[in-house]
């Protein structure tokens, strides 16, 4: 909820290194927060004092501040949670630690906490350190699988308040064997409809390809679950908006997460488009087959490719808009 204009609103952003903070930090600042990362404690409340400010503002804070502790940020929090003129609310971003080690591994960073030896001793070191906060936190986030694509669309469902947005949807397609996607709102099975992947022909090409489209659309169950799915999805929009969301997630699933929901994902964004719904399309399992690159934590802006190949060409991750898609 948006506190009221003459409160300011403020994100304290913490958790371990390599949890993802930077990047939680970077999608606040999209969503119109101003956002200040690694200001030492004791200069927050010269920087809240004054009138209030048009936009509101996220605190990125870890060990580096330097004068970081368990005690110092909860006296923060506590201060400012007593002061009348401050909304503060805590974003903890919480990771496995092998995931972290992994990271530190791959960058061949070195933890703050541990400089001059292996980055699990700086690992566990932190995350004891933090306990304390970790339970004052009024929205935690694992990002132990989520990519960047994953952490922006959970923070947008948390903290985008900008006014005059249009509800923006999400539809994501995937396996049931590789479990459910987080933080899905609704959810469609699609494994009653014809399976392409008995067809030889078929079997490797996803449904992205016309002919798999084509195969899948030919069940005659198709038109009529397609048509209920889509009334059903855009009866619900409006009631949605009304609700005060911003962002609602829409999954599909297949066997394999290879024909049949990335078919039902591709038709059903191009509806909501040209329905004037602003959209975006996430095929985890066709991501899946895009090796890994080292990174602190994972990104698709920079050097996955196959042979010959964009990530754009195979991450398709659009948003369409009104009369196209962009």
């Amino acid at each position: 909820m948006t506190p009221p204009e003459e409160v300011q609103r403020l994100v304290l952003v913490t958790g371990p290194s390599g949890a993802g903070r930077s990047t939680a930090i970077n999608v606040l600042e999209d969503l119109g927060f101003e956002a200040i990362d690694n200001l030492p404690l004791l200069l927050v409340p010269r920087l809240l004092d004054g009138p209030v400010r048009p936009v509101p503002l996220a605190l990125g804070l870890d060990v580096r501040n330097r004068d970081f502790s368990a005690a110092n940020v909860i006296e923060l929090i506590d201060t400012l949670t007593r002061d009348p003129r401050y909304a503060p609310e805590v974003l903890y971003l919480d990771c496995a630690p092998d995931v972290l080690v992994n990271r530190y591994n791959e960058t061949r960073r070195r933890h703050p906490l541990s400089p001059d030896s292996s980055p699990l001793s700086g690992v566990q070191a932190e995350i004891d350190l933090l306990q304390p906060i970790k339970v004052r936190a009024d929205v935690l986030v694992d990002t132990t699988e989520l990519s960047p694509h994953d952490l922006k669309a959970e923070l947008s469902r948390w903290f985008d308040a900008r006014t005059g947005r249009k509800l923006t949807v999400s539809l994501h397609s995937f396996s049931y064997k590789r479990g459910v996607p987080r933080g899905i709102d609704m959810m469609f099975d699609c494994r009653f409809l014809a399976n392409p992947h008995w067809e030889p022909s078929l079997r490797s090409k996803t449904g992205q390809d016309p002919d798999v489209q084509h195969y899948v659309e030919s069940d005659p169950r198709f038109a009529e679950f397609f048509e209920r799915v889509s009334g059903l999805v855009q009866f619900q929009l409006p009631a949605h908006i009304e609700e005060g969301k911003s962002h609602l997630a829409i999954g599909f699933g297949c066997t394999g997460g290879q024909h049949r929901s990335v078919t039902m994902t591709e038709k059903m964004a191009l509806a909501l488009a040209k329905a004037g719904w602003p959209v975006s399309i996430r095929h985890r399992e066709l991501e899946r087959r895009i090796p890994a690159t080292n990174s602190s934590f994972p990104t698709t802006d920079g050097a996955a490719r196959r042979e010959g190949q964009k990530v754009e060409d195979v991450i398709r991750m659009p948003s369409y808009e009104r009369g196209g898609t962009r």
